[in-house]
């Protein structure tokens, strides 16, 4: 592994100027001295400061981490080589098979872009948050400021950090359920990654509950379930939630969703049409 500070902040450049705002549904306002992104739009999309990504660009950002990373290669849009290059340039190693992996394929990217009529999240094996449309957002609360565990869902909920979503008592059961038994066939897949291995050490002395469910080998399966979200501005939003797997990237996607004519899409609607900033 070689740390070059300056390669990699020609190599962002180099990216930066490939992507197209119109790609990624931004809009084109204003005159653009580039037909590229801008680096506050790299640093909105990768959930970084602009003071940070120009560092990265300048060559004086030592070290970044691997979280920082995968963001930039998701926001770039970069292919699995040009992912592993960039954590090569940044001194770190590349994700292996026997770990868990945030990277999204650009496909799977664009196919997510064109769903923005529903609220999505997109989580590793690990279930830590790896990308969220502006719906999602606007409708759960900007996760932008979450670092480290704050931003895996297991760790969320069984330490009781803050959220908007409540369960009924059968609903959380199937939930919590469905979740244990994920993380524990993503440690048998991922043996030795040591971050999920850590995770679920820290889980079970942090929560009696999750604690319990590890101990007793419950199986559960994420299906359709409904949840209510308490939003600020709207009141209560009563969600349909789907999980999708990405058969050979070990992805998930939680994808709310209302059925048509009915009050919670017509609040979807509101919400896109509002947008992010006057609802979180």
């Amino acid at each position: 592994m070689n740390d070059d500070p300056v390669a990699l902040g020609q190599a962002l450049r180099h990216w930066r100027d490939r992507t197209s705002p119109k790609d990624l549904g931004l809009p084109l306002g204003g005159v653009r001295r580039a037909p590229g992104l801008r680096r506050e739009e790299l640093a909105q999309l990768a959930g970084l400061s602009v003071d940070y990504v120009v560092r990265l660009e300048r060559g004086r950002a030592t070290s970044p981490s691997p979280q920082v990373l995968a963001s930039v290669a998701r926001a770039l849009r970069l292919s699995e080589t040009e992912r592993d290059h960039l954590y090569l340039l940044a001194g770190q190693a590349p994700p292996t098979t026997g770990q868990v992996s945030p990277h999204v394929p650009p496909s799977i990217q664009r196919l997510l872009d064109q769903l923005h009529g529903s609220p999505l999240s997109v989580y590793d094996a690990a279930w830590n948050l790896v990308s969220w449309n502006p719906l999602w957002a606007a409708l759960m609360g900007d996760p932008s400021p979450w670092r480290g565990k704050e931003r895996n869902i297991a760790w969320r909920h069984f330490t009781h950090l803050p959220t908007r979503v409540t369960h009924t008592p059968d609903q959380q059961n199937r939930f919590e359920t469905a979740l244990v038994s994920d993380l524990r066939s993503s440690a048998a897949r991922y043996p030795k990654d040591a971050h999920l291995t850590a995770l679920i050490t820290s889980l079970r002395s942090a929560s009696d509950r999750f604690d319990d469910l590890w101990g007793s080998h419950a199986v559960g399966f994420h299906t359709t379930d409904s949840k209510t979200v308490h939003h600020p501005d709207l009141g209560l939003v009563t969600v349909d939630c789907d999980t999708l797997t990405i058969p050979g990237n070990d992805l998930r996607i939680a994808m709310c969703s209302a059925p048509p004519a009915t009050t919670t899409a017509d609040q979807f609607a509101l919400l896109g049409a509002i947008g992010t900033q006057a609802l979180t």
